[in-house]
């Protein structure tokens, strides 16, 4: 079939498997062209299809030869209707790895199931002993407790009051004012339950009960503070407050681990088009400004160049990891220069539909948008039928 976008709202309904390979394909790429890592070898990624994830799958696969299990929740394809792009990224990264005679398994299901827990662990005991990473990464925005079985929901609001402030439509380029009304009943608990490190430690709890980390063993879960200008919305709102329980989760964790010299870490990234990002409102037009202005500087990353500078000069530098006062390890440094933030904050006040072209770089965050979806990548015959009915070779 001949694959094109086709979108609602912040969500694009198809995804192309051939521009999903080439995006899988440049990312290895440039992993290759940083040079080997002195990471960890057995790698264990929750949440590994899309984003963040994927990158520290990619970065160990192809950066430290690492064998990597990939757990997620994608949408497989069916006769005339597209797969979800993280599966399409899952069968590219698996065809790649299993290409250059690495280990890649993954593991499709609900990651906060007892079920799916159980799956990758046994997979881990069959295949792999032991692990020595975890990457924590799920961005889901609903989580049935395994335990109680309530379905939690997260809301995006602030806490206390009503938010107003700029947004714009991403597709249409329109700059308006957008109110968000505040958090109410149980928004914040079932937010934290969500997103919050619950789960993390659950699954950290299930590895260790299972003699299945190894010595010295590190886990990493992602999180994002932000500048002044989004916090109402975000770092000060119900997210902020799961992102505060993941981050207290690294010290218990942490403690929990003292046994086999293990450690948890949280890691501060910076600001970045996903799926996630395009649905919250103030976040896309704060990134096309943040573009454009780090582009200028010659400092932009997006996953991919994130997850690599993380592995090699914080967790794998064979020095001490830097952290902040709170324990974080920051990669939103460059972000959260003074300087930068200085000149979002002017370009904030002035930003109209009118001037926003010249003033941000909508261009980049569609283009960015878009090849979360597999298009817009140079290479891929956009016109030409594509098989929509790829596999993941290796579905346990």
């Amino acid at each position: 079939m001949i694959i094109e976008p086709r979108m609602r709202g912040f969500i694009c309904l198809t995804a192309h498997p051939d521009g999903c390979e080439q995006n899988i394909k440049n990312q290895i790429e440039y992993i290759k062209s940083k040079g080997a890592i002195n990471g960890a070898k057995k790698v264990l990624v929750i949440g590994a299809s899309t984003g963040f994830g994927l990158a520290s799958r990619i970065s160990s696969a192809f950066g430290s030869n690492a064998a990597t299990i990939g757990v997620f929740f994608e949408k497989p394809p069916t006769e005339g209707r597209t797969a979800s792009p993280g599966w399409y990224n899952s069968a590219a990264f698996e065809k790649e790895a299993h290409k250059a005679g690495l280990y890649a398994k993954s593991i499709n299901g609900d990651a906060f199931s007892n079920e799916i827990k159980k799956q990758t662990l046994d997979l881990i005991k069959a295949d792999l002993g032991q692990v020595d990473l975890i990457i924590y990464s799920l961005a889901s925005p609903v989580r049935m407790h395994p335990t109680t079985g309530i379905l939690h929901r997260s809301v995006l609001k602030p806490i206390g009051g009503t938010f107003t402030n700029k947004t714009v439509d991403f597709h249409s380029g329109k700059v308006s004012e957008i109110s968000i009304e505040p958090s109410s009943g149980d928004d914040i608990e079932n937010t934290v339950a969500v997103m919050g490190g619950e789960d993390w430690k659950m699954w950290i709890d299930a590895l260790k009960a299972e003699n299945l980390l190894a010595p010295g063993a590190t886990t990493v879960a992602y999180s994002y503070i932000g500048p002044s200008l989004t916090e109402a919305v975000y770092r000060k709102g119900t997210i902020g407050r799961a992102k505060d329980d993941l981050e207290a989760t690294a010290f218990t964790i942490t403690d929990s681990l003292a046994d086999i010299d293990g450690k948890a870490y949280v890691s501060v990234n910076k600001a970045l088009v996903t799926q996630a990002s395009s649905a919250i409102p103030v976040i896309p037009l704060y990134i096309s400004l943040l573009y454009k202005i780090m582009k200028e500087e010659g400092i932009h990353e997006g996953c991919i160049e994130q997850i690599q500078r993380l592995y090699a000069d914080r967790l794998f530098s064979g020095k001490e990891i830097p952290t902040d006062e709170k324990g974080r390890i920051r990669v939103d440094d460059w972000e959260m220069r003074p300087d930068v933030q200085e000149k979002i904050a002017k370009l904030w006040q002035e930003a109209t539909t009118e001037n926003l072209a010249d003033l941000g770089d909508l261009e980049g965050y569609r283009s960015d948008f878009h090849n979360l979806f597999g298009f817009g990548f140079a290479g891929v015959d956009y016109k030409a039928e594509a098989n929509e009915m790829v596999g993941v070779e290796s579905i346990a």
